[in-house]
């Protein structure tokens, strides 16, 4: 698959180890033309590791929490690009450190409406915003984002787990809304990666020890690569008739119903 000529936004990129890193290394390994976003002082860590993709390129400024960001972003990719936007990948999910690990009967409103906002809620505005310029991507422009499987209640992930299940959600009347102006909206369901995201997630090892007994491919959680490669599938015009889907991404765990024998 080849992607010279495309242009994608990739939001979330913090570390190498990320699955939003990941991507933006295939998609110029394609042929692609990426800008990453990042905010606030974390900004400093997305501009630094920005400089070990293979090409240089630029990092926007985007808080997705912030209404007054995406006006500027939108004129940046405008006037870079010259109107037109292929697809952007939204990796941006947060929940404060009272809403997971077991919290969940005690956490506060307002720690699990900011789950809600950061990780869900930002997938409408972010799709709302770059609208105008995904509309113009030939074959249709393309909305990616990153997802946890929501159909289960797991182990610490408490209001996390709920705010996931609210991003699905939130894709699927994406999907019927932008659908219209060619505009697809799809979900990629990870298994447990090793990230800045997964170390904000108390009693992590004790997820990623279940993939190595119910995943029948095994799974590597050092590994992005997987993950972004089908990223980069859905961002392409491969995937043109596909739109509201959940891809699932996670050597088979999700299809177990329970822990296979040794």
């Amino acid at each position: 698959m080849r992607l010279e000529g495309r242009r994608y936004l990739i939001t979330g990129v913090l570390t190498k180890d990320s699955i939003a890193f990941s991507t933006a290394e295939q998609l110029q390994s394609m042929g692609a033309e990426i800008v990453l976003t990042g905010f606030g002082r974390a900004k400093r860590l997305t501009d630094r590791v920005a400089g070990k993709l293979a090409t240089p390129v630029e990092v926007l400024e985007l808080d997705v929490n912030n209404a007054a960001d995406y006006p500027p972003l939108v004129a940046a990719l405008d006037e870079k690009w010259g109107g037109v936007l292929d697809g952007v990948l939204h990796a941006v999910a947060f929940a404060p450190e009272d809403a997971l690990g077991g919290n969940f009967l005690q956490t506060p409103a307002d720690s699990a409406l900011t789950a809600f906002q950061t990780s869900a809620f930002s997938l409408k505005e972010l799709g709302r915003a770059l609208r105008p310029l995904l509309v113009r991507a030939e074959g249709g422009g393309a909305i990616v984002g990153l997802d946890f499987d929501a159909t289960v209640a797991w182990p610490i992930y408490d209001w996390m787990g709920v705010a996931k299940a609210a991003l699905e959600s939130t894709a699927r009347y994406l999907a019927r809304d932008l659908g219209p102006d060619g505009i697809r909206v799809n979900l990629v369901s990870a298994g447990p990666l090793k990230t800045v995201a997964a170390g904000g997630i108390p009693g992590f090892q004790t997820l990623a020890d279940a993939w190595g007994k119910q995943a029948p491919l095994g799974w590597d959680v050092t590994d992005p690569e997987p993950v972004a490669r089908t990223v980069c599938f859905l961002l392409s015009d491969w995937a043109r008739a596909i739109s509201g889907e959940i891809v699932h991404v996670d050597g088979g765990f999700h299809a177990m119903g329970t822990a296979l024998n040794p």
